[in-house]
């Protein structure tokens, strides 16, 4: 089992540089299936799911090659329209593949997904509105199976909720769809507004990214190009959170602090200094942090992605936060862990009430998904001791070297 131990106590200092977006480079790795050809995509980050996208989109008959932060996509006329179930069950981001395959080849022969267990995350939303625009799907020995007859035709989706996903794989489908495809309550998401940046830099027509209703007008072909992946937001808050729960003093840089406004909104009400500009932004952490009460929201709310690490901190605060999950209802599965380093943190429903402690003690801990095991080890940074954080391989699907960066702001950190 791959560990990262902490020894707390150090505050954080100094500069780290993020790298790009694991929720934005996936898409953007998949949505070159939509145009034969050599793609690049530069900013890249070495994550593990990045490795396993490879693997999928090689899988297609895809030829992928990542040196350094680029990565080259060669992408052949002809596809096999198929996504592996030992593939697609390790991450669940693996499921935009159904659009553009359909788009691409008349049919795709998708697994259902898996990748973090965050709850139920319904993939109905992604059938519903590709059936809309003519595809027909059978669930066949835990694969799923979409055909169309001839192309797909652009029509109105409206979706039940904002999903982040269920957007990307309309867009990516509706690109190539006959007419045009209207999405009604769209996700907002930056990494969508960057991926629509692609599509278009690729030929595709495409208007209203950033709001909740995305026009999309179909083109018969699109072309391949290089495409620069936007900074990843999770990475730098939780960089800054790092250097919060320590008391320290870290700059983030490479990054986009329009996209961390409620974030940073709320780091500054657990009485941290936050500073930003242009591609950065620092943070100043108090001797101890106050309460604050949060909700998870779609963007431009506060990330669900981002909850496990604030509730770290929270973790240690002055008085009695509530934090509020309405995104995955089976985020709150790390809580067990941060009691076991002595967090008092009761669930009631969709709640967290969350009882600061004096301090945190330092012992093995299990990382159920990323963001909670990041989480686990920014408490270890504040705990007296050692925290073993154990499945550290979770962490490596959305950080490059978490334990070396760490380490570069002075951490006491070990991975093995």
């Amino acid at each position: 089992m791959s560990t990262i131990a902490v020894e707390g106590g150090t505050r954080l200092s100094g500069t780290v540089r993020v790298l790009g977006a694991k929720n934005a480079v996936l898409k953007e790795m998949v949505s070159a299936l939509l145009a034969p050809g050599r793609h690049c995509l530069s900013n890249v980050p070495s994550i593990l799911d990045v490795e396993l996208m490879c693997s999928v989109l090689e899988h297609t008959g895809c030829r992928v090659e990542q040196t350094g932060d680029e990565l080259a996509i060669v992408v052949p006329e002809a596809l096999n329209p198929e996504a592996p179930i030992d593939l697609v069950r390790q991450m669940r981001a693996s499921i935009v593949v159904l659009g553009p395959l359909l788009a691409r080849c008349g049919e795709a022969r998708v697994a259902l997904p898996g990748g973090d267990d965050l709850g139920a995350r319904p993939i109905e939303w992604h059938t519903s509105g590709l059936e809309q625009m003519g595809a027909g799907f059978e669930l066949v020995h835990g694969e799923l199976i979409g055909r169309i007859d001839g192309r797909l035709k652009g029509t109105e989706i409206e979706l039940p909720f904002p999903s982040v996903g269920a957007t990307e794989n309309l867009l990516l489908a509706a690109a190539l769809a006959e007419g045009e495809t209207v999405i009604v309550n769209a996700a907002r998401e930056p990494e969508i507004k960057d991926l629509i940046a692609q599509l278009t830099e690729m030929g595709a027509s495409i208007s209203g990214g950033g709001t909740s209703i995305i026009t999309v007008l179909g083109v018969d072909e699109l072309r391949p190009v290089e495409h620069k992946v936007i900074p990843d937001r999770l990475e730098g808050g939780t960089y800054a959170l790092a250097g919060a729960i320590t008391g320290g003093d870290v700059t983030v840089t490479g990054c986009y602090p329009e996209h961390l406004r409620m974030e940073l909104r709320k780091l500054e009400d657990t009485g941290c200094e936050v500073e930003h500009g242009d591609g950065w932004l620092r943070v100043r952490g108090p001797e101890r942090p106050t309460p604050t009460d949060l909700a998870t929201l779609p963007f431009p709310g506060f990330h669900t992605d981002m909850h496990p690490q604030m509730v770290a901190l929270l973790s240690v605060a002055s008085g009695t936060s509530v934090v509020t999950e309405n995104l995955y209802d089976a985020r709150f599965r790390y809580v067990g862990e941060l009691a076991r380093m002595g967090a008092d943190i009761t669930i009631e429903a969709q709640h967290a009430i969350v009882r600061g402690v004096d301090h945190l003690s330092g012992c093995p801990v299990l990382a159920p998904d990323i963001r909670a095991g990041a989480a686990l080890v920014l408490a270890g940074l504040r705990a007296e001791g050692v925290t073993e954080v154990g499945d550290a391989s979770h962490i490596d699907r959305g950080y490059e070297d978490f334990a070396g960066r760490l380490a570069s702001l002075g951490a006491s950190v070990e991975r093995s």
